[in-house]
């Protein structure tokens, strides 16, 4: 039903060579260059022109099965305002920062965030499927303050020190770009510190690179004592394709819980009907709409932002149009606070 049909794509970049898995190939071969991803849209010049300044300060990334569900000749397409670098990027605006939510000042160990009590974040990786120009992480010094998979000890030994944490959420980047066999090994040893009761990843790559979704993903997350959870991010219900639908669907199978987590974009997302299908098309694929974020003022991304007043009559809309269960919580987070502050 939100399948586009798909853009030409050159033979040689079709079919993965053999012993390279579907999603490795997916992210090899995603469009990098401003001016390939404006000429395979049939965008105006003035777009490339635009894209490749604001790509000089935060690379473009697009994989090229996302780039097929965008309308060809419509700048102003949903998924293509997703990732398109554009001018307005560049322009500093008071009271975006490199840092919205202070992260640094919550480093509880190289790569290992704990904001919020009985739970604590690894950002394992740097590297992400897609660079969502929104980003509140597109100015983390991820060399420095990354939990890497060569530096997950002293993360690890601080979570093992600290026996309130039952819960570990891995993020990023996005930690489903790293391997299987590496994820694998890394729950394995989160398992072995006897607190940890819950494994929860957030990512964007079910939506993006829907072929992530494979058995060896699925035999980690199921392989030890901890209870998984998987917060997948999706902001329009075109992104939920019939590739994407399956990859939710082998989730849910398998028996872990699947949750959305929303950005309230302008220009993506800001009006009741896009909200609205969006909240649908998840209910129907049973995965709950769980949390529409209000934009973090990460520099670079003031053009996307929604008035919180609108943002608030728009969920209490949603409520007279769905069952409770299908419209997420309106939130916004604020360093120093004790969990996301809900605002409808």
């Amino acid at each position: 039903m939100f399948q586009h049909a798909s853009l030409a794509q050159p033979n040689d970049l079709q079919q993965p060579p053999e012993g390279l898995a579907n999603w490795r190939w997916a992210v090899k071969t995603a469009i990098r260059d401003p001016a390939e991803l404006c000429r395979v849209l049939q965008l105006p010049e003035p777009y490339r022109v635009a894209a490749e300044r604001a790509a000089a300060a935060f690379s473009l990334f697009a994989p090229r099965g996302y780039v097929a569900r965008m309308r060809p000749a419509d700048p102003e397409d949903p998924l293509l305002r997703q990732v398109l670098p554009l001018d307005e990027e560049l322009k500093p605006v008071p009271g975006f920062t490199a840092d919205p939510l202070g992260e640094m000042q919550a480093m509880a160990a190289p790569g290992l965030l704990q904001k919020y009590a009985g739970r604590a974040l690894m950002v394992v990786t740097g590297a992400c499927a897609v660079h969502c120009r929104y980003c509140f992480r597109r100015h983390f010094p991820y060399e420095a303050a990354s939990a890497g998979s060569g530096r997950w000890e002293a993360a690890l030994g601080a979570l093992a020190a600290a026996p309130e944490v039952e819960e570990i959420i891995l993020s990023g980047g996005d930690p489903l770009s790293l391997g299987d066999e590496l994820l694998a090994g890394l729950a394995a040893q989160l398992a072995s510190i006897p607190h940890v009761r819950r494994l929860r990843v957030h990512t964007r790559l079910p939506i993006v690179i829907p072929e992530r979704v494979c058995e060896p993903l699925l035999a980690w997350l199921r392989g030890t004592r901890l209870v998984p959870l998987v917060v997948v991010h999706a902001n329009h219900a075109r992104e939920l394709s019939d590739d994407v639908a399956a990859a939710l669907g082998r989730l849910v199978d398998a028996g872990i819980p699947v949750l959305n987590q929303a950005v309230l974009l302008r220009g993506v997302n800001d009006e009741l009907s896009s909200l609205e299908n969006l909240c649908r098309r998840l209910t129907e694929l049973r995965v709950m709409p769980y949390y529409l974020h209000v934009l973090d003022r990460v520099a670079g991304a003031a053009h996307f932002e929604v008035p919180e007043a609108k943002a608030i009559e728009l969920v209490h809309q949603l409520r007279g149009r769905l069952a409770g269960y299908a419209v997420p919580r309106l939130v916004r987070e604020v360093p120093g606070e004790a969990g996301k502050v809900v605002l409808a």
